[in-house]
């Protein structure tokens, strides 16, 4: 394994998982990390930007938990609190979220964080053959089939767009 090698691409090496990364040249001043995902890669890869993640780290009672949506969307706490059998969901501090998973903010991948957190994706990655989200460093995405990443992560999925 290359000593450059994320956690999450060391989980997904580690799993058998095939995956492909891709890279983009991130803009260190850019704060909106998936709408810059999605112009780079969408240009850069031919990507379509339905097929594009983001990692977003929430706040659910006793803990905290990971919610997967395109990287164009807005997550529906709601949604995503019932589709995780919680009552309620907020966006996790984040600090907090860096700290639990062990990754930076536009570089949170659902692979390889240091405590495995209940996850949902949403569930229009099932109508892809590939996803891509966050490869644990920012200006890095991983593809990998939908169904990999829910038996990596064991992770639920439901329609938790707003």
């Amino acid at each position: 394994m290359a000593a450059a090698a994320t956690p999450a691409l060391a989980a997904l090496a580690k799993a058998g998982v095939p995956h492909e990364v891709v890279k983009y040249d991130h803009d260190s001043r850019e704060r909106s990390f998936g709408a810059e995902a999605v112009s780079a890669l969408t240009e850069s890869e031919g990507i379509a930007a339905e097929q594009i993640y983001k990692t977003l780290i929430i706040e659910v009672p006793g803990g905290l938990a990971v919610a997967i949506v395109p990287a164009s969307a807005k997550l529906s706490l709601k949604a995503a609190a019932a589709a995780l059998g919680v009552g309620k969901a907020a966006m996790a501090d984040p600090a907090v979220a860096e700290r639990t998973t062990g990754y930076v903010l536009g570089a949170v991948s659902p692979f390889g964080q240091r405590k495995r957190l209940p996850t949902v994706l949403d569930s229009g990655a099932l109508a892809w053959e590939t996803m891509y989200c966050s490869a644990g460093r920012r200006g890095w995405d991983v593809g990998v089939s939908p169904q990999d990443l829910i038996r990596l992560t064991n992770a639920v999925t439901a329609s938790i767009q707003a």
